[in-house]
């Protein structure tokens, strides 16, 4: 079998029994391969033999901190990460961002819902060929992103942007000087019913800014109180 007649692969770190066999019952008749870990060591090795697309993490495992557990993922790959948590807090939600999550879900949820997030995840992290782009090279001062290579450089060395990081840069970056306002980017980078989840987007753009910018000097995404925001025209 090659890679296109490939399953989508799933992996659940989870350690309640009843959701693992809720997640897997309802993914498998819907095509997807799907591989389970209890714990976090298990899970790390995990993604490195089964290669999975995307990765659904429970934040509560007995042997291991949630948080770290996807921060050390993100460390290894840019797998679509969407984090399950009984912890419905704005402040668990934005730490699991901060460490790189790229969704985050509420326990009790629905397959409906949980399906549409993976589906949403997948379309913005799997490595896809690059759209056509009227201007595919943006320059701003020692930042040079490179559309069409999906590459980011400054200063001449490579800048490493998980796929909702460049999703969201390339989304600015198209339309360059433009204000775009918070639904329209969460609508375009994550998708329809994002639209206020702002916390997504405030966490994604101090990421860009902390990989992008350089501290004393101009910024490079400026913020519209109230608005949204805009990449500088020049």
């Amino acid at each position: 079998m090659g890679d296109a007649d490939r399953l989508t692969c799933v992996l659940v770190i989870e350690d309640d029994p009843n959701i693992v066999d809720l997640i897997r019952s309802n993914l498998v008749v819907r095509g997807f391969d799907t591989v389970v870990s209890t714990d976090g060591a298990h899970a790390l090795r995990m993604l490195e033999t089964e290669a999975p697309d995307i990765v659904l993490l429970d934040l509560m495992l007995p042997d291991a901190d949630g948080f770290e557990l996807c921060r050390q993922i993100r460390e290894r790959s840019a797998v679509g990460v969407i984090v399950v948590s009984a912890r419905g807090g704005e402040r668990d939600k934005v730490s699991a961002l901060n460490v790189g999550a790229d969704d985050y879900m509420t326990k009790p949820f629905s397959i409906e819902e949980l399906l549409a997030r993976i589906a949403a995840t997948l379309r913005r992290t799997r490595i896809s060929e690059p759209a056509e782009v009227a201007d595919p090279i943006t320059e701003i001062g020692d930042i040079r992103i490179d559309l069409a290579a999906q590459q980011v450089t400054r200063r001449g060395s490579p800048v490493h942007l998980t796929p909702t990081e460049f999703a969201l840069l390339r989304e600015l970056a198209t339309n360059r000087g433009k204000s775009l306002t918070h639904a329209h980017l969460l609508r375009r980078v994550w998708g329809s019913g994002y639209e206020t989840e702002t916390e997504y987007l405030r966490v994604y753009v101090r990421r860009l800014r902390s990989k992008l910018e350089i501290e004393g000097e101009p910024p490079l995404i400026i913020t519209q109180p109230r608005v949204g925001y805009r990449l500088v025209a020049g």
